[in-house]
């Protein structure tokens, strides 16, 4: 009997332990991953916010760029981490929504290995076109590109890129048969669209906007969801008519799979907040982020639609990795 009040005890104490330990969290810094080169659009926007979260849960993020294979690497470790809240991953929409169709032998699964946390900003490509064309509409592109099967080229920053993406897209639905021709970078893609090398670019706003006004480029639309905050006055795709231009490069939170509920919540509505700041929403604009926000539903949401989405244009398209 003494033997059993022992065992019992011990027993209890552990699960006490436990369950303070669950409690107190976060009891020490939380590891966050980033899955490419420090200073990229991801990482800037999250250092905007991170002040502010941190100040709300007690505790520091400590930021680790760890780049390598179009962000799978960083995925990978992540979703072999402990689900204890304290190793966190910075997915962009080609981890999440791209890659899984790219690539083969992941090594995790978009969807079963993560639990999504929470969006925290996005950049959406614009449509460019040269200002020697026939065109000054995004329908009258698509008219242009339908009547010159397979004459026009495209650019891109790279293979798989979200620009690369949304302009393959668009000559889909045009069913022109549009070359892509990928540069090293975005400079050397906007020259190209400067020479006429290519026909039309998908960047940022603030990557080609200067053209447009010198007269040399063209813009088009926006291929957000909604209108730009830095450029409110250009029309979306969407509103155009064209509901299937639908593209961002969104920025989040996710954590490994079975990481407890109450962690998940509490820090997406943590990040929620800080982003409701008003400062904060104003310097992301200034450098050219949207903000973002969402819970731990709309997130997996947002990572099924575009999953869809993407899975069709590539494999349609026939893109395969560099």
């Amino acid at each position: 009997m003494a033997l059993f009040r022992f065992s019992f005890t011990l027993l209890a104490a552990v699960f006490t332990a436990g369950a303070w330990a669950q409690a107190e969290w976060p009891a020490k810094p939380i590891r966050v991953v980033y899955p490419f080169a420090a200073g990229g659009v991801g990482d800037v926007s999250f250092r905007l916010i991170a002040p502010a979260v941190e100040a709300r849960i007690g505790q520091r993020f400590v930021i680790e760029a760890k780049p390598g294979a179009a962000g799978n690497i960083a995925a990978q470790e992540v979703a072999r981490s402990a689900a204890d809240g304290y190793t966190l991953l910075m997915p962009s929409t080609s981890v999440l929504s791209v890659n899984p169709f790219l690539f083969t032998n992941l090594g995790f699964d978009p969807i079963g290995s993560f639990d999504p946390i929470s969006t925290y900003s996005e950049s959406a490509p614009v449509v460019f076109i040269n200002a020697g064309l026939p065109v000054r509409t995004l329908a009258e592109w698509m008219l242009y590109a339908k009547a010159n099967p397979g004459k026009l080229n495209y650019g891109s920053p790279g293979i798989g890129s979200p620009s690369h993406l949304v302009s393959e897209l668009l000559s889909q639905l045009a069913n022109a048969g549009m070359t892509h021709v990928p540069y090293k970078g975005t400079p050397p893609m906007i020259q190209g669209l400067l020479s006429g090398d290519v026909q039309m670019i998908s960047t940022t706003y603030s990557a080609a906007i200067g053209h447009v006004k010198a007269g040399k480029l063209r813009v088009l639309a926006a291929t957000s969801r909604q209108r730009l905050p830095d450029a409110p006055d250009l029309p979306t795709a969407r509103e155009l008519g064209y509901t299937d231009v639908v593209a961002s490069n969104w920025w989040g939170l996710a954590a490994p799979k079975g990481t407890p509920a109450r962690i998940i919540e509490r820090l997406s509505s943590e990040v929620r907040a800080a982003i409701a700041d008003p400062m904060v929403q104003k310097r992301m604009i200034e450098l050219s982020m949207g903000p973002l926000g969402s819970t731990p539903a709309e997130f997996a949401a947002l990572i099924r639609e575009d999953s869809a989405r993407w899975k069709s244009v590539i494999q349609r398209a026939g893109i395969k990795p560099e």
